[in-house]
């Protein structure tokens, strides 16, 4: 492995922030000059950055002495975090070149610094044939583990899952990352799935797994799993992560146990802004407005510091008056986030003034938004104000926006069905509309009352 780097002075360290940003070849020696009477050379970190400096504009004769004074995988991780601009692609094949002419690519560590560099670069295939050939003659955890990472940050699940089963040797890490992924990517089934395995293997969990599946949990209402979580925790004495807390009251929030969630609240000995703002939203998901409101209050009084979050949270359960009193409060400007919530909160309760302060903000804030063109276009059209309503057609004109049609889509048996505003088109829209009729029926039955404007006008129609 690497020797730990020794902290760099001042002056080199300024120099050391430099060598990236140079763009000449004459410059590059004037720095390495520079360093060379002042100790340079006994930097890791600094060789490493005059190696890819070389390498970048490029001056190869100058990388190759330089390579033998650093540890390969120091350069390659410092590759993989240099931006991608032009240059800066060709380091890691150039440096796998040097490796191999060197006798350095079989080294396992500097394999899987190789692999995680390629990634990085966006070179999956590279890193796979790198990955081949090291595994050919025995390749480590680490080299696997890399490999799988690389195909999770780049979207392929299937690859990934496809070396994870294949793994002659998995740890904790392999299977954190493939529970991680599946979560992360709104697959809960596979998650869930893979813990079980991983339960059922002997292998215990740590924390970055335990909060993938509690994520996986409360997407899927699995309370049973989440209690034997909440249970882990407590009996592994894990109730000092306040993250991993944060998780569990958002699990059974989820899962619809809003008393044992505010159990977890209660309990918790340390809170951050995060642990009130999951409860607060809880709260509101299952419409208790005045307990939402009395816990933000009470987050006040004990001088927490609410963040946009929290008053999206608390704004979707309050009522109008003291949403504008929220409004009023907040310490600092409300985004479209906020200004959607109260939109829907005015829309709600037929506060036109309301609304159309709102939406003024939001068009504001999203200028290409025509939605929040289109909704303004309502407000007026239902108050007679069609002067306004011609003007918020030409500006939307001007601004080179169109309306686009409101589109939803679901998935059945594995195939997507999308529906478009005014699309008659789906050969099953008869039967739908036949079920829509009797859910509203039902709804009626029920003695609910659903409100909805009599017309909406388009923009463009106007």
């Amino acid at each position: 492995m690497p020797p730990a780097p020794a902290p760099l002075p001042p002056e080199l360290h300024r120099l050391l922030t430099l060598l990236p940003r140079l763009s000449s070849p004459r410059h590059l020696l004037q720095a390495h000059a520079h360093l060379l009477p002042r100790g340079g050379h006994r930097h890791t970190r600094l060789v490493s950055a005059l190696l890819l400096a070389s390498l970048r504009l490029p001056i190869p004769d100058h990388a190759v002495p330089l390579l033998r004074r650093v540890h390969p995988s120091v350069s390659l991780r410092a590759a993989a975090r240099l931006p991608r601009v032009v240059g800066a692609l060709r380091l890691v094949p150039q440096l796998h070149s040097l490796l191999l002419r060197g006798g350095h690519a079989a080294d396992p560590h500097t394999a899987a610094s190789l692999i995680k560099a390629y990634c990085s670069r966006g070179g999956i295939a590279s890193a796979r044939r790198v990955f081949d050939e090291t595994a050919a003659s025995g390749a480590d955890v680490v080299s696997w583990n890399v490999m799988i990472d690389g195909y999770v940050k780049c979207g392929d699940l299937a690859r990934a899952r496809e070396l994870f089963d294949v793994m002659p040797e998995r740890n904790v890490v392999s299977w954190t990352m493939v529970i991680g992924a599946y979560a992360q990517m709104r697959r809960p089934e596979e998650a869930i799935g893979v813990f079980r395995r991983m339960q059922v293997e002997g292998i215990e969990p740590d924390g970055v797994a335990l909060l993938s599946v509690l994520s996986a949990c409360g997407d899927l209402g699995v309370v049973d799993l989440g209690e034997w979580v909440h249970r882990f925790v407590l009996r592994r004495r894990l109730y000092q992560e306040v993250p991993l807390m944060n998780a569990i009251i958002d699990m059974y929030v989820k899962c619809g146990s809003v008393q044992k969630a505010v159990e977890v609240f209660e309990g918790m000995e340390q809170k951050s802004v995060v642990t009130w703002t999951t409860m607060i939203a809880g709260f509101a998901l299952h419409g208790l407005g005045l307990e939402a409101v009395g816990l933000f209050r009470q987050m006040e009084k004990e001088n927490v510091s609410p963040n946009n979050v929290t008053f999206l949270a608390v704004l979707s359960a309050c009522c109008l008056m003291e949403a504008r009193g929220l409004l009023q409060d907040m310490p600092f400007k409300a985004n479209a986030a906020i200004w959607g919530a109260l939109l829907a909160a005015a829309r709600t309760h037929g506060d036109t003034e309301l609304g159309e302060q709102s939406l003024l903000h939001l068009i504001e804030l999203e200028p290409h938004n025509s939605g929040n063109y289109i909704l303004l276009s309502n407000i007026y059209a239902e108050q007679e104000r069609w002067d306004a309503v011609r003007e918020l057609r030409i500006s939307m004109r001007d601004r080179g926006l169109r309306n686009v049609p409101g589109a939803s889509s679901i998935e059945v048996d594995g195939m997507v069905h999308e529906f478009t505003s005014r699309d008659g088109s789906h050969p099953s829209l008869h039967m739908i509309c036949e079920f829509l009729c009797a859910i509203n029926s039902n709804i009626k039955s029920a003695g609910h009352i659903v409100v909805l404007p009599e017309n909406l006008h388009d923009v463009e129609e106007v």
